[in-house]
C-alpha cells in the first residue's frame, strides 16, 4: 500500500521535470554555414523559400530523407560547446537546404539562427532539437 502510496507523487515528480528540463528532442551538432544561401538542393534559386525570421537549415544525410526533408521545422536550442556558448533559448527552424557529405555536422543553421542560441559566432556547437 505505502508502495502504491508513492507511486503516483514520483510519476508526477518525474512528468514535471521532463517538461521543466525539456528533455524530449534528439542531440546532434551544429555550425553555422554563411551566405550565400542560394542555390538550395530544396527549391534552387527561389528567393521565397527562407523564412521571413532568417532562420533556416542545411541537414546531414542523417536527417535529409531523399529530399523529404525540405520545408520540416525543427525546434532546437543549444546546450553544450566550447567556452559555454548556449543563450539560453529556443528557436523553430525550417529545412531549405542540405549539407553535402562529408557534412562536418548534424545541421548548418543560417546565420541569424546560430547568432540567436549561441554567443561565439563560428563554433561547433551540441544542439537538442524536435520536429
Amino acid at each position: 500500500m505505502v508502495l502504491r502510496l508513492l507511486f503516483f507523487p514520483a510519476l508526477i515528480l518525474c512528468c514535471t521535470l521532463s517538461e521543466i528540463i525539456g528533455v524530449s528532442g534528439d542531440v546532434g551538432s551544429a555550425m553555422p554555414y554563411h551566405p550565400p544561401y542560394l542555390p538550395t538542393r530544396c527549391e534552387g534559386y527561389n528567393q521565397n523559400q527562407f523564412p521571413a525570421s532568417g532562420q533556416f537549415v542545411a541537414v546531414s544525410d542523417s536527417l535529409w530523407d531523399n529530399g523529404a526533408a525540405c520545408g520540416r521545422r525543427y525546434r532546437m536550442r543549444c546546450i553544450s560547446g566550447p567556452r559555454h556558448p548556449c543563450k539560453d533559448q529556443y528557436i523553430v527552424v525550417e529545412v531549405v537546404d542540405f549539407c553535402n557529405d562529408p557534412c562536418p555536422v548534424t545541421l548548418l543553421l543560417s546565420d541569424k539562427a546560430f547568432d540567436a542560441i549561441s554567443k561565439l559566432s563560428n563554433a561547433r556547437i551540441n544542439v537538442e532539437y524536435m520536429q
